[in-house]
């Protein structure tokens, strides 16, 4: 059982940097902020990243939308089937390969930002990044944590079913039970290192097991 401290937005940003920021110099540290669309993660990963650099951590930022496989094989089986949206939208390989590989202990450090325009189903013409020791990844999502993604510090933006029905467009709703799904199967309130109510987005709470 879980219990839910309360904190501002502004202060969960400062209390999540000291918490990426206090891995150890000189690692690179690579960051989940996962969540469906309707807690908007992308929001918080980009507020990580002036307060990081402040604590002198060079940052590079990265959404998994970036990383979604070609229409021809996201949408083979139709375009709104919750499993095939869980199992096969996100190109995970190419994720571990172009991001989070690259940021192991001894790797290159390069780092391909972005791989693929959903948009325009075409691959991005983006240039590698080589990120510093000591630097920051920050990959926002859904559906990130318990699929074998390595992660230093994993952050799970956590919405009731009510918040998440009420939050997720009409067209998007037949994804509603791949969440359900996630929550059962990849079990991210226990995957994550720190997990945020976020059904009220200007009021915010750290969920403490």
């Amino acid at each position: 059982m879980m219990r839910a401290r309360p904190i501002s937005r502004e202060a969960l940003v400062e209390e999540l940097a000291e918490v990426i920021s206090g891995r150890p110099p000189g690692a690179w540290v690579r960051v989940a902020v996962d969540g469906a669309p309707a807690a908007r993660p992308w929001e918080l990963a980009d507020a990580l990243v002036a307060p990081l650099r402040l604590r002198g951590r060079p940052v590079l930022r990265v959404s998994a939308g970036d990383f979604l496989r070609p229409a021809s094989l996201r949408l083979e089986f139709g375009r709104t089937d919750p499993d095939v949206f869980y199992d096969d939208w996100l190109d995970a390989k190419a994720l571990r390969r172009e991001v989070l590989e690259p940021l192991d202990p001894g790797g290159s450090g390069r780092v391909l930002p972005a791989l693929w325009d959903s948009g325009t189903d075409r691959a991005y013409r983006v240039p590698y990044e080589v990120l510093p020791p000591g630097g920051v990844v920050l990959v926002d999502g859904t559906l990130l944590l318990g699929r074998g993604l390595v992660f230093e510090v994993g952050v799970h933006l956590w919405l009731s079913p009510g918040a998440l029905e009420r939050g997720t467009p009409d067209g998007e709703r037949w994804r509603l039970p791949a969440y359900a799904r996630y929550e059962r199967e990849a079990r991210p309130q226990e995957a994550a290192d720190v997990v945020v109510r976020a059904d009220h987005p200007r009021r915010p709470a750290v969920l403490v097991r």
